[in-house]
């Protein structure tokens, strides 16, 4: 098969489209003949050599995809070759073929097209497993959304309405506001002229946010426990602004508020919140949202996999609404 491969780390100039050995399905496994995969922030930190894929993965990029089964392994039921799927990975998303495991497939979803659904299942299980698995989102309460106009923040924007939530976010410029604001968000804050915490405390009456979904990590870690109300949750799932900060340990005593760092990729398959578990939550509760257009994919380009490099450049750049999709397959 092809597949984009990273002979050193470097810059987008590393990728290659290149061969190498057909994977083969295992015990609870299948192949995939990928059609589209997609571009997530995590990509780039393995393409420079900081996130290495976990023990066992492929070490091809790439998260998700969709794409047609190609075979069955042992041990697997409920789906066979020829049904059209889009996928969780660990990794091997940038490829003709990657192997998954049964428990990270999801059909794909009424009304959305293959290659489309191939930017759904990271966002999807990033948003499920945190908004609702982890922190209990519920309806009438407020939740703030960092990154509001990227992938998981387009996506958590429409979750966030869907559940019955007041939705405020974060955002570098006018377009990805307004692209917010389409989407349900009622609060929207442009981090780079205005204080979040200023604008969503007096756009709640003081009260703050029940949930801050955070992809910054240090840099706004202090002012994420300050914008909490009462039993407030802060879930951070991203450190784009560093990874050390001081905790004020009396600030959440005194809001009686909680704190949860989150990783995806390194879950197992199997277990109490593994991604098996979380996938089977996404088919059952989001999908139906998809197939009603509650929550709809939201695609800021599609580039042919080969234009991989490409494609991180205009992540990097900034200025993303939603999510970049790589074909491999027209």
């Amino acid at each position: 098969m092809q597949a984009i491969v990273i002979r050193e780390p470097g810059g987008p100039e590393v990728l290659r489209w290149a061969p190498l050995p057909d994977p083969k399905p295992g015990k609870g496994e299948v192949l995939v003949e990928v059609t589209a995969t997609a571009v997530n922030r995590a990509d780039l930190l393995q393409r420079k050599g900081f996130y290495p894929p976990p023990p066992g993965a492929s070490k091809v990029l790439g998260l998700e995809c969709s794409g047609t089964i190609m075979a069955v392994g042992p041990e697997v039921g409920g789906w066979k070759v020829g049904n059209q799927v889009c996928a969780l990975l660990a990794g091997g998303g940038y490829a003709e073929r990657v192997v998954v495991p049964a428990a990270q497939l999801l059909p794909v979803p009424q009304g959305v097209d293959l290659v489309t659904a191939a930017g759904l299942p990271e966002v999807a299980c990033t948003v499920w497993s945190n908004l609702v698995m982890k922190a209990g989102l519920s309806e009438g309460e407020t939740l703030l959304v960092h990154g509001g106009a990227g992938g998981i923040g387009t996506f958590a924007v429409q979750v966030g309405r869907a559940l019955g939530a007041r939705v405020a976010v974060t955002a570098g410029t006018d377009t990805g506001l307004e692209r917010c604001r389409e989407l349900g968000a009622e609060i929207a804050v442009n981090y780079r002229t205005e204080d979040f915490v200023e604008v969503v405390r007096k756009g709640t009456g003081d009260r703050g946010a029940d949930v801050v979904l955070d992809n910054m990590g240090a840099a706004y870690f202090e002012r994420n426990v300050e914008v909490l109300a009462q039993d407030g949750r802060l879930v951070v799932i991203g450190l784009q602004g560093g990874v050390k900060s001081e905790l004020n340990l009396g600030s959440l005593l005194t809001k009686r508020a909680s704190v949860f760092a989150t990783a995806l990729r390194s879950r197992p398959v199997e277990g109490r919140n593994g991604k098996g578990e979380i996938v089977a939550q996404v088919r059952k509760h989001l999908w139906p949202l998809i197939a009603s257009g509650q929550v709809q994919p939201v695609v800021h380009t599609k580039l042919p996999v080969k234009d991989a490099g490409d494609a991180h450049r205009i992540l990097e750049a900034g200025g993303v609404i939603g999510k970049i999709i790589l074909v491999v397959r027209s």
